[in-house]
Parts: C-alpha cells; structure tokens; sequence
C-alpha cells in the first residue's frame, strides 16, 4: 500500500474526478503497464467495523496501491485517521455522495473498487478482479460472489466470514455478463467514469438504494459490466447506523420510479422490483419478522404509493421524514438487490 499524503484526511471539495489524460493514446499507455489499483469504502456511524474492515485489508498479502476511506465526521474513522496506510477523507453524508468523494480521490488510479464497511473479501479478490480487467479491455465495471449474506440469519462476525471463505475455498474464474453491478463489491475501470464524467447520482440521499443499478447502467454504455465468480467475499450483514425501516421503504418504491423516468432502469425491472419489496414487507409483517423493520419498510411502500398518485414521490423525500431514535437495524440483504 503506498503511504498518502499528509494531506489524506482533508475536508468536502467540489464534486467531480480531477482531470486526467484520456482517448485513445492514454489507454494504449495503460495497456504497456501494471493497472494501479485502489480500494474505496464510504461509512458512516459505524467506527469499530470500518476499522475492523481496514485492519483485516491491510493485512492481506494482495495489496492495492491505495486504501481511501470517506466518512462524514472524523470521529466516523476512529483510529484511522492518523496510519499510513489509509486515506481518510471527510465528505457529505450519503452513500453516493461519499463515492463521488472517492472517485474524485482515486481519479489517478485505473481501477476502483468499491467494498461495504462490511464486506470482507477473500485474499486473492483483488488480483482476480485485476486479472479479468487486464484480460478484458471492454469491462467497465465488474462484481464478485456474495459467499454468504449475514443479513439473511442476523448478521456474521468475523470469525464466521473467514470461516465460510476457508471452508469455500478457491474457484476457477469464471466472467459472465450482469445487468449491474453490486455495491457491497464492485469495480469500476476509472477511464470512462473520468472521460465521460460520470458520477453517483446525489437525488438518492443516504443509503442510495438502487444506486449501484443506476451506475452500473450508466457506465455500462461505455463497456461490459460482468460478474467475475472467482472473486469471492462475505458480507457480514452489521445491523448497526443502517437507514431506518421507513425510510428504506419509501425508497424501494421511489428510486426505481425515479431510475424508470432517467432511463437507467427498465419499467419491467423497476416495477419487478418494487413488488417483490411490498409482497417481501408484507410477508415479514405477518409472520413477525424481527430482524427487520417490516412495518416500518410497509409504511414507507405505501407512503410513496400514495406520492406517486398524487405526482409527489422523490427519492430525496427521505429527508422531511426526520431522526428517528437511535437503534440498530439490519441493512437490505444483497439477495433482495440481485435485480
């Protein structure tokens, strides 16, 4: 890992990559070299898993060149802020905003790949993700495996993830096209995010749910996006500074209506999608799921129902609906985001 800067913990800049040679001639140069490599992560409230994330990263033999971490508050990335071997930067809170504040970062890099606070990847993830983008000029952004999803059983530890990745062992890499990427792991070759000045949306505020398809469709007019099987990870599924039932719920019916009118979500996908959220709420709430805030998910579906036929509902809407009381919930599982 090569040691940034002092000036690696720094405050919100304006928005978009830093320019950087792009065209033709500038890719045949990438293509003469090893691709430089880095590593983001956005969190928020969330300091003992980040830093247990980073801890377990840094330590791995396959090393990118730069670990950036964005959080809204300093004291987000306790313990990390002052270590050689990770850039903390301090951005404006939400998902897609602090991405854009990595992108911006990492914009001297040719690959970026984007890791939840949560998600531990196997050893070799790195270089087999390096290995299919150096194979495969035309990937613009690629996916590994979810070996197991904590959320589904109330959350794994540690110990557990690095279990199921023992007990999984190694895989032949095996690459095959996906309508998107997801964001608890995914790479994304920097050229065409920088030539093109694509971004994270910002109208999808704090979780950003559905933000990983909408980026996903958005670069994918500039290259494959794929999923590589031998790139293997685990999501522990940590219930803690996760967005609050209502919230989340509104958002499974209001971004996909929103991505429907943007073009980077097909109506047959969106409205998929946003039945499988209300019938899954539903069948939660009548069976008592605890582990997750059903009611709370149905209030926020039908809510935005009510929005959209009155010609109100907007993925931003989520702000007006105020702080809850602190307390832990469970974050969507990555199997209720395969669209």
């Amino acid at each position: 890992m090569t040691s940034p800067s002092a000036e690696a913990t720094r405050q919100d800049s304006p928005i978009g990559p830093a320019p950087v040679p792009c065209g033709a001639e500038a890719m045949a140069g990438r293509a003469r070299r090893p691709l430089r490599m880095a590593v983001g992560i956005a969190s928020a409230g969330r300091p003992s898993i980040l830093k247990e994330t980073v801890d377990y990263l840094t330590a791995l033999p396959d090393q990118a060149e730069r670990l950036i971490v964005c959080v809204p508050v300093i004291d987000d990335a306790a313990g990390l802020a002052d270590r050689l071997d990770v850039e903390v930067i301090v951005g404006s809170r939400g998902l897609t905003s602090q991405r854009n504040r990595i992108i911006q970062a990492a914009a001297d890099t040719d690959i970026l790949i984007f890791l939840d606070d949560d998600f531990i990847p196997a050893a070799t993830f790195l270089s087999r993700m390096e290995a299919v983008f150096a194979a495969n000029p035309d990937v613009a952004i690629a996916t590994g495996e979810v070996l197991a999803d904590g959320i589904l059983d109330g959350g794994l530890n540690m110990s557990k993830a690095l279990k199921v990745l023992e007990t999984a062992g190694e895989k032949a890499g095996h690459v095959t096209e996906v309508y998107n990427a997801y964001g608890c792991n995914m790479a994304v070759r920097l050229s065409p995010v920088v030539e093109h000045a694509l971004a994270f949306d910002e109208q999808l505020p704090l979780y950003g749910w559905l933000e990983d398809v909408d980026f996903s469709r958005s670069i994918a007019r500039y290259g494959r996006s794929v999923r590589v099987e031998g790139a293997r990870g685990v999501h522990l599924g940590v219930r803690s500074g996760r967005q609050p039932g209502r919230r989340l719920g509104y958002s499974q019916v209001a971004n996909p209506v929103y991505l429907i009118r943007k073009g980077t979500m097909s109506k047959g996908r969106a409205v998929a999608q946003i039945g499988r959220n209300i019938l899954a709420n539903t069948r939660g709430l009548l069976f008592n799921d605890r582990l997750i805030d059903r009611w709370g998910r149905l209030n926020g579906n039908l809510l935005a129902l009510s929005d959209l036929l009155v010609g109100r509902a907007s993925p931003s809407r989520i702000l007006e609906f105020g702080n809850p009381a602190p307390r832990e919930m469970p974050s969507p599982p990555i199997a209720t985001k395969r669209r």
